[in-house]
Parts: C-alpha cells; structure tokens; sequence
C-alpha cells in the first residue's frame, strides 16, 4: 500500500486540517502517516479554542522513523503556523525524500486578499522558499499574491493572460507544477476555476466546475487532501485536481441539503461513495 505522510494542525472539533485530510487519504486507499504541529480544542472559527504547540516534537518523530528506515510515496504540508515549522518541513523533505517520493505543499496562509491572523508578508516570504522546493504547490490566488510580492486583483478584474503570468512567476519560485485554485472570469458565469502550469513543458491546463453560493471553513484541505490522495494512486495532475474540484463541490451540496447543517465545515463524509466511484472508474481508464 502505498504512504502518505501529511504535516498540519488538528483541531479535535472542527473539519479542517488533520480532521480531513486523515479521512479523505485513508478513504482513497492510501495509508496515511501525521505530523501534527499543534492541538487545538476547535478550529480558529470558534470562540475560546485552546492551543498547543508541537514544534518540540517534530525532530524527535523524524529521528524515529529515520530509525525505523520509513519512506513515503509523498510528503503533503498544509498549515504551518511559524518560521521553525517552515524550516522543520525543509529538514524533513531533505530527510524522507527519496527519489519517487512527490511533495505536495498547500501553503495555507491566506484568503480573499488577506492575510490569516497572525501571518506577515515576512512568513508568506518563508513559505514562498518552502514552495521553491516543492514539487507541486497548490495556492489560491491570495497565497499566489503574497509569496509572490505582488498586489491582488479582486475576482473578475483580471483575465487569462494574468493568470498564466501568475502560474509561471509561482513555477519561478520552484517547483516543477503549479495548481492556481479560486480562479473567476467576468464570463465565468457562476463558475470557477482551477489551472495548472508545467513548468518542464510550458504546458497550462484548465477546469472549471460550479461555484456554490455559500462558501465553508477547511474546502482548501479537503482539496489539497483529494488532489494528493489521487496523485499517489496514479491519476494525472489534471484529472487529480477535476477530482477534488468535483467532490468538494459534492461536499458543499451535501451540506447544504440539511436545514440543520453546522457552520464549521462540510459534510465530506457524505460524499465520500461519490469521490470513490469517480476514483475508482479513472484507475480502470
């Protein structure tokens, strides 16, 4: 079977993170290994929540398992929550990395023009580097404009040729494949978008699905998780991230179904028969 192991946060209420990405990537058939870097009582959306740092613990879980010689098809990092966890996830590619080994990272710092609480233009700065040694990186066009050091453009104020310029300068940072999320047209006509640039062949690709109407904590993670769970199983890039477009679309619908739905997140679990059948008829061809 093969292994992901996956580097974030986990809030022990709340679907984000760790609470999704455990799930979804056992879900596709993967064996899913975690780093947590804190503990939370919930996720930030709620009032009050309790943290617990767990940088100190993230050398000594390397040191074990460079012990016990594992080794991982893909390395995938979403939230990072400091400088040391930046350079902490450097280590650990330069470490578990083997020649197969495909690294994801997600650089969860921002949305809708703003940075998270907390983050400066320093750290976006910091993740742009952890970025450069990334094979894919999977940012939304705030992160994109953050580590890039240029200014955001509101949704429907920019065209195609912007966002390949977007996707190359992002390949500039380093990595070999760039997947640009929450991309909208003016002639998106309640759509939008994702697209992808291959920095080895110059090649752009594009998909869009439907855009829902009310938007929900944590649908970045559940993407990221789809697009790596379908990599290692074998799916192309482009068919990876259609996949986790698609089932986060489902997610969101699912949720939205129930008058009674909770605010802080979506019901993926829901639509899980839907990822894997979809799944399951890409592998057969």
């Amino acid at each position: 079977m093969k292994r992901i192991v996956t580097i974030q946060d986990i809030s022990c209420v709340g679907k984000c993170s760790l609470t999704v990405a455990l799930p979804i990537i056992s879900a596709m058939g993967v064996e899913t290994a975690i780093i947590p870097t804190a503990v939370l009582s919930t996720h930030t959306m709620f009032q009050g929540f309790t943290f617990r740092d767990l940088t100190s613990d993230i050398r000594p879980i390397m040191d074990h398992w460079q012990k016990e010689k594992l080794g991982f098809d893909a390395i995938y990092t979403g939230y990072l929550g400091s400088f040391e966890q930046i350079d902490l996830m450097k280590e650990l590619f330069s470490r578990f990395r083997g020649k197969d080994t495909k690294v994801i990272v997600d650089p969860c710092m921002a949305d809708n023009g703003k940075l998270y609480p907390g983050f400066t233009p320093e750290f976006a700065k910091a993740m742009a580097g952890l970025c450069g040694q990334a094979d894919i990186i999977v940012p939304n066009i705030t992160e994109a404009s953050f580590m890039l050091g240029v200014p955001y453009v509101e949704a429907g104020s920019y065209d195609q040729a912007y966002i390949e310029d977007l996707l190359k300068k992002l390949a500039g940072l380093g990595s070999k494949q760039v997947v640009l999320k929450g991309i909208e047209f003016k002639t998106s006509r309640g759509r939008i978008g994702i697209a992808s640039y291959n920095a080895e062949t110059g090649e752009y690709s594009w998909y869009f699905h439907k855009k829902m109407k009310t938007s929900f904590h944590g649908t970045g993670d559940i993407f990221a998780s789809v697009l790596t769970g379908a990599l290692v199983r074998g799916l192309s890039l482009e068919k990876a991230y259609a996949l986790a477009g698609d089932f986060v679309v489902r997610s969101i619908a699912e949720t939205l179904s129930h008058d009674d739905h909770n605010t802080y997140g979506v019901d993926f679990e829901a639509a899980f028969p839907m990822l894997l059948r979809k799944l399951d008829r890409e592998l057969k061809g």
